[in-house]
């Protein structure tokens, strides 16, 4: 089927009480990982491209993967760009068939980030592209983007429900807790703030930095109302992990389609324990 908008996927979370795993990909590896593992576990799955990645890879490479891996597959997928904080770039992505948009103000003044989320909104709606922005910050690093742990600041709720009405987002990024990258110790998630935002936003709720995150914490926040969780490093950890194993006991291998394969199988690994973390199993229609 053709690529479709993430907010089909991320409506249907909310009203089954579920959440859409959605997965950074950087190359036709981790892409096909992705998509293989969630046709097995017939889940619909979101392909997640950052700034970096998509200068690495470019736009429009990235959506011709996506759109033969959602033609070949009977499982819905959405393209989503994520952490876009360059308006230009979220037109560029929106024009070259990405379905989905994460327009990423959190560090700006709350003015000037409900301003640089409508514009991206009013190009997006009548191309019917999803927008997903974010109030407050979640920690760590996502490539260039570093929120240090005393810069993070959290979701205020009342501030939340301003924002959603103001900008008219179709779903929301909270911080409560969570980081980019890799944990100093166990996070510690603000449930409380959770609950207090759900009960006075409408949209699904998204949960950034998800990679490392206790699995019995996913879950009740997902109970608490999140609809999608985001996973990057644990991708890359895998995909790392397993090639540098490879090469321990391969050191003269040349042929990438030799040393490719168990990187993705580690990948797949990795993607099957979210989708059913998530809940998404068998929901793919």
């Amino acid at each position: 089927m053709p690529l479709v908008s993430s907010k089909i996927m991320l409506t249907a979370a909310q009203r089954g009480h579920y959440a859409i795993a959605a997965f950074n990909i950087h190359n036709l590896e981790t892409l096909k990982a992705v998509v293989e593992t969630a046709r097995e576990e017939r889940a619909p799955v979101i392909l997640q491209a950052t700034p970096g990645t998509c200068r690495h890879a470019g736009v429009n490479f990235l959506h011709a993967m996506a759109k033969t891996a959602a033609l070949e597959a009977d499982i819905p997928i959405a393209l989503h760009l994520d952490h876009g904080d360059d308006v230009e770039l979220a037109f560029k992505c929106i024009d070259g068939g990405f379905t989905s948009i994460m327009v990423d103000g959190s560090k700006l003044p709350f003015e000037q980030n409900v301003e640089m989320v409508r514009k991206v909104i009013d190009y997006a709606r009548p191309r019917g592209v999803q927008v997903e922005a974010e109030l407050g910050r979640v920690g760590g690093v996502e490539e260039e983007l570093s929120v240090s742990e005393y810069e993070a600041a959290m979701t205020e709720p009342e501030k939340a429900a301003e924002y959603v009405e103001r900008t008219g987002v179709d779903s929301l990024a909270v911080a409560i807790g969570t980081a980019h990258g890799m944990y100093k110790g166990e996070p510690k998630l603000d449930f409380e703030r959770l609950e207090k935002i759900k009960n006075l936003v409408a949209v699904p709720l998204v949960l950034h930095g998800c990679s490392g995150v206790p699995d019995d914490m996913v879950k009740k926040a997902i109970t608490l109302g999140i609809c999608k969780i985001n996973i990057a490093t644990d991708i890359k950890i895998a995909f790392a992990g397993a090639l540098l194993d490879y090469f321990k006991d391969n050191p003269k291998e040349v042929d990438p389609r030799k040393y490719f394969k168990p990187a993705q199988d580690a990948v797949k690994d990795v993607v099957k324990s979210k989708i059913r973390l998530a809940g998404s199993c068998d929901k793919a229609v």
